[in-house]
């Protein structure tokens, strides 16, 4: 055990996690209330390494926006854009396909694919697109789709949720991607994403997507108007649902970044509160069992700060993956001025 540790006022939740014992909500929120980063990281280490030992995983994939029109207006969100704008974009399956293509060339074998919800694509647009990407190279991985856009789609389809993913599942989607999950708690949900899925239809999204044999993330945004408490929540609701299906390979907390949206917050998420989220979060997921929720806990799809990588290896994180579009670039880039006290 180390120093730190042993003078901890955490000492007792390191060792449950030691013991393999059941932590509970309010053990959570003592590891996210907690200043003691050291110590919150130990406890995050230690679930780490008793699911993956040393190793630690990364993923070079493509990350493909196959359009940024959108029939919703979620307050948080600075990219969706309305057939109005000037900037809005929309890929035909060609151009899709050459995307790939190019990915392929580089030795990158797995694609993110993921949009808004477009007014008028109709459902045979994405069976086409995952079946011509399929009949490109057999080895492309595809994890596409957000749990709200799986709702739209069974909407265009007019099928129930399980019969639209086994059509999606026959065209070739291997795996849903975990964004959408946003923070369960509806008072939140309704003032950062009015409309937008709930957090139930959200998990039986992927509880049914998950019952096909198919895998998929989780996601949890934080560093907006949501208290510690609702964090904890939305943790103990996804474990819930990993408890039942083990269907998720991995959990992704993402910080929030106030610029360009319409919710303005008095303190947005700092590097410090990133690496205190990653540890709080791995340690959280061992609600209920006594054991790590997930085989993969990543820091995130881009660096929280340019210093804050390396310290997260000993904090929970096991996986890391990267900057995947101009959006999460610019977050990053927020959170590095953060870290240093500019702007």
């Amino acid at each position: 055990m180390q120093f730190f540790v042993q003078h901890s006022q955490l000492r007792d939740l390191y060792d449950k996690v030691a013991a393999g014992q059941r932590i509970s909500e309010a053990d959570a929120l003592r590891l996210f209330e907690s200043k003691d980063l050291n110590a919150v990281g130990a406890i995050a280490d230690l679930a780490r390494r008793r699911k993956v030992g040393r190793r630690a995983s990364y993923i070079i994939n493509r990350y493909i926006n196959y359009s940024n029109y959108c029939i919703l207006s979620c307050q948080f969100c600075s990219v969706a854009r309305k057939k109005r704008d000037a900037d809005g974009f929309q890929l035909s399956i060609e151009e899709i396909v050459g995307k790939a293509r190019e990915a392929l060339r580089l030795g990158i074998a797995e694609l993110h694919i993921v949009g808004g919800l477009h007014p008028s694509l109709p459902f045979s647009y994405y069976t086409d697109m995952l079946q011509a990407l399929r009949a490109l190279d057999p080895r492309l991985q595809l994890k596409c789709f957000t749990a709200i856009e799986i709702l739209h789609l069974a909407w265009l389809a007019k099928k129930p949720l399980a019969q639209t993913l086994e059509a999606l599942k026959a065209a070739g989607l291997d795996s849903l991607t975990g964004g959408g999950a946003e923070i369960f708690h509806p008072e939140v949900r309704n003032v950062i994403a009015r409309g937008k899925e709930t957090a139930e239809e959200y998990l039986d999204v992927h509880r049914s997507w998950h019952r096909l044999g198919g895998r998929s993330t989780c996601t949890m945004l934080y560093g907006h108007v949501e208290s510690l408490a609702d964090r904890v929540d939305h943790l103990r609701q996804l474990r819930a649902l990993q408890d039942e299906t083990r269907g998720f390979v991995g959990f992704v907390p993402l910080p929030y970044h106030p610029e360009d949206n319409d919710i303005p917050v008095d303190k947005p998420p700092t590097g410090y509160d990133a690496l205190r989220t990653i540890a709080a979060g791995a340690g959280g997921a061992e609600l209920r069992r006594g054991r790590p929720a997930w085989d993969h806990h990543r820091g995130a799809h881009f660096p929280h700060g340019g210093r804050a990588i390396a310290p997260t290896a000993d904090g929970g994180r096991n996986d890391q993956g990267h900057p995947r579009d101009r959006m999460h670039a610019r977050a990053a880039e927020y959170l590095l001025r953060a870290d240093q006290g500019v702007g």
